[in-house]
């Protein structure tokens, strides 16, 4: 090999290259990756401006995570990129996670006047989704159609990804119902994107399509369906892919081990839930995490620490998101000096800088259990920036809880002030001056509502029978059998006021007479649903419900005598965490 002196050669006539890249990579020296010795070597050779060769190198450079500065420069040492460079590229940083790169090289593409191909297109419109470049994807998407794509599976496959990314379900479904021919990823892409969108119910019924139409599901699908089926309280469906995937000997492999465990945890088995934790092989912070939040949401505080010991010890280092799930378990069980040590650890001893998730699970657990002096001034210690709106709402819910209304309504007009076009802290600051007697100002704020047009959050709950997916709203009368679960529903609460029940008829408006408001309360839609779970289901069967919003303090008390004059366990799912209702109490032990 030649020896090089400056620009002389002491053994051959080769001449020293004058590339930037060369000196770059000359300059490194000792310090150079094995992908740039092997690029110093072909340019010593004279190959460096050989297209296949650079294509090759480029290749390897973007699987191995090069920096984008070299790989650029590298890029730009080609005179001139031909198609299969460009369509390489493009490919490769869509899937090797550099969206920007493959949208840049998809312009440059474009300015040479060379074109497209499925395989292009499918890889710019995942990157163009990964990059929430929605206006770039719908241009691509008019692309695609000008130059005679529009019925490719690939691309059509990718479209629907895309938009059901973006949050426009309904898009994705036309373009998924356009394609004549549709593969199992399309299927699996419409499946997810109605899950990852909040449409639970739509994803399941669009994989009961999928079988009726014998297309066979992937691992992929499941995970999805399985999250849809946690969504909305699916166990029966679940249970259903669980034997599937066994039957099938599919591998239950950590993503897909990890979903079925979150289904279970969700629809409120969580012993089964362990029992898929402990039957996978691989374990990653994923599955850890998951089953730590399944505990804490059930309540189970000390199986919550007691697997995040184990973790520690003898698992992946805990993560934020870890120590997210292990303080908010402390909280729903009011362990409040365990928490107090987890969060110190978290800083002190993991080095986490606390986040806004963290503070809100610190707030919420010293609210909850009645310190709230230490909850107000941990609240004020947070620096440098303001506490965020969540922090606060945090601290509201714990004044209204203990009935600490001088606090919490200076709490609610702080909040109004940084968010005040969020309705729920004027239903917040409402209740409270109602559950101070300041009725004068339960109209003024409601008024304020009025006049900005602010509305709350709409109330629904669901239930599973007979693996079909119910959903019930407040006063909802559309539901085919709304005579027969109306009546049932009147004749439970009758023999529950006979049984001792008396409705909390603060928990609705207080600007109504209290004949509407117990009326109002009788039809909530977790009521309304458990009704029709009991018509019917068999005796012994426990109902499973899911409610989209925390549950009020009227339905909470009306489970309670429900579950004994019923004779059935009745398990809620709300916003926060698990109510297992049975023989007359909740599992929360009236700590929610």
């Amino acid at each position: 090999m030649a020896s090089f002196h400056g620009n002389q050669t002491t053994s051959s006539t080769t001449t020293l290259p004058h590339s930037p890249i060369y000196h770059s990579i000359i300059l490194a020296g000792p310090r150079l990756k094995p992908l740039q010795q092997i690029h110093a070597r072909i340019i010593i050779a004279g190959l460096g401006r050989t297209r296949s060769l650079i294509t090759k190198l480029l290749s390897f450079a973007y699987a191995a995570a090069s920096p984008i500065s070299y790989t650029r420069r590298l890029f730009f040492s080609i005179p001139k990129p031909d198609t299969f460079l460009f369509h390489s590229l493009i490919t490769l940083t869509s899937k090797f996670s550099f969206p920007q790169e493959s949208l840049l090289y998809y312009r440059r593409m474009l300015l040479a006047n060379i074109s497209s191909s499925n395989y292009t297109f499918s890889a710019v419109i995942k990157s163009s989704a990964d990059l929430m470049a929605f206006s770039i994807g719908e241009t691509i998407h008019c692309h695609v159609y000008i130059c005679g794509y529009g019925l490719d599976a690939y691309v059509q496959a990718a479209l629907v990804s895309f938009y059901a990314k973006s949050g426009r379900v309904m898009i994705a479904r036309k373009v998924f119902d356009k394609m004549p021919d549709k593969t199992v990823v399309a299927w699996n892409s419409m499946i997810s994107g109605y899950e990852q969108n909040g449409f639970g119910k739509e994803a399941i019924e669009l994989f009961y399509l999928m079988q009726d139409l014998g297309v066979k599901p992937d691992s992929s699908t499941f995970v999805s369906l399985l999250s849809a089926c946690a969504q909305v309280g699916a166990i029966g469906l679940g249970c259903w892919v669980h034997e599937y995937i066994a039957r099938n000997c599919f591998d239950l492999n950590v993503v897909l081990g990890t979903a079925l465990m979150n289904m279970y945890s969700r629809c409120g088995n969580v012993s089964k839930a362990r029992e898929v934790f402990d039957s996978m092989e691989e374990k990653n912070i994923v599955a850890w995490t998951a089953m730590i939040s399944g505990y804490g949401v059930h309540g189970h505080g000390s199986q919550a620490i007691e697997l995040f010991n184990e973790m520690s010890f003898d698992g992946p280092r805990p993560n934020n998101v870890t120590f997210v799930a292990i303080l908010s378990a402390c909280a729903h069980a009011g362990l409040v000096d365990e928490g107090r040590q987890i969060f110190t650890t978290m800083k002190q001893e993991y080095g986490l800088v606390p986040s806004v998730e963290h503070q809100v699970c610190m707030v919420d657990m010293l609210g909850r259990a009645g310190h709230l002096n230490e909850a107000y001034q941990f609240v004020k210690n947070i620096s440098p920036k303001e506490p965020a709106p969540a922090v606060w709402t945090a601290m509201l819910g714990a004044c209204k809880m203990h009935k600490n209304f001088d606090l919490g309504v200076e709490v609610a007009e702080h909040l109004l002030s940084i968010e005040p076009e969020n309705p729920g802290h004027y239903v917040m600051l409402s209740n409270i001056y109602a559950l101070a007697g300041r009725m004068d100002r339960v109209e003024k704020v409601r008024n304020i509502m009025i006049r900005n047009r602010l509305k709350k959050e709409v109330g629904y709950s669901t239930i599973d029978v007979d693996h079909k997916v119910y959903l019930f709203s407040m006063g909802d009368k559309s539901h085919p059998e709304t005579n027969q679960t109306y009546l049932y529903l009147d004749e439970l609460m009758s023999r529950c006021r006979e049984a001792g029940y008396i409705p909390a008829s603060e928990s609705v408006m207080h600007e109504v007479e209290e004949e509407e408001r117990e009326y109002a309360l009788r039809y909530h839609s977790e009521k309304l649903a458990i009704a029709f779970g009991l018509l019917k289901t068999g005796p012994g069967v426990a109902i499973r419900i899911v409610k989209n919003l925390r549950m009020c303090e009227d339905c909470h008390t009306a489970i309670k005598y429900i579950s004994i004059i019923a004779n059935r366990e009745i398990n809620v799912r709300d916003r926060l965490r698990f109510h297992h209702f049975k023989d007359g109490s909740c599992s929360c032990q009236d700590y929610w």
